[in-house]
């Protein structure tokens, strides 16, 4: 197998960038829905997660504080099988309402993200490691 050795040094901090990565896109998400939590809750209402204000404020939380601390690296592994369940959960919602697969490719990449991050821990910069 061909490999670039000069590389290899640099593997184990590919898992502290994809966190740092999904962590941004989960901030970007999550703060748009604690800003407008009743009309998170409608939503969440009208496509039956309910109750509506329930489901808003767990998502709402999971994407931004979790976010958060995916920056940091801390609870990296319980914020990524959270992440798992509710990605899990949209992704076979949207395969329910027969979307096409433009819908639901972000969400498969963030679904292996937070399954590799699941498995491996959040990389070498991660608050984790400390404690």
């Amino acid at each position: 197998m061909f490999s670039f050795p000069l590389l290899l040094i640099w593997s184990a901090w590919s898992f502290s960038f994809a966190r740092l990565i999904l962590a941004i896109s989960l901030i970007f998400h999550g703060w748009p829905k604690i800003k407008n939590i009743k009309g998170t809750a409608e939503w969440m209402s009208n496509n039956n997660f309910k109750p509506g204000i329930f489901w808003a404020i767990i998502v709402a939380i999971l994407e931004f504080v979790g976010g958060i601390f995916l920056i940091f690296g801390f609870l990296v592994q319980l914020i990524a099988l959270l992440l798992l369940i509710q990605f899990i959960i949209i992704i076979v919602w949207k395969i329910i309402k027969k979307e096409n697969f433009s819908s639901i490719e972000i969400d498969l990449l963030i679904l292996v993200i937070a399954f590799i991050l699941f498995l491996n821990g959040g990389g070498q910069l991660a608050l984790d490691n400390i404690f």
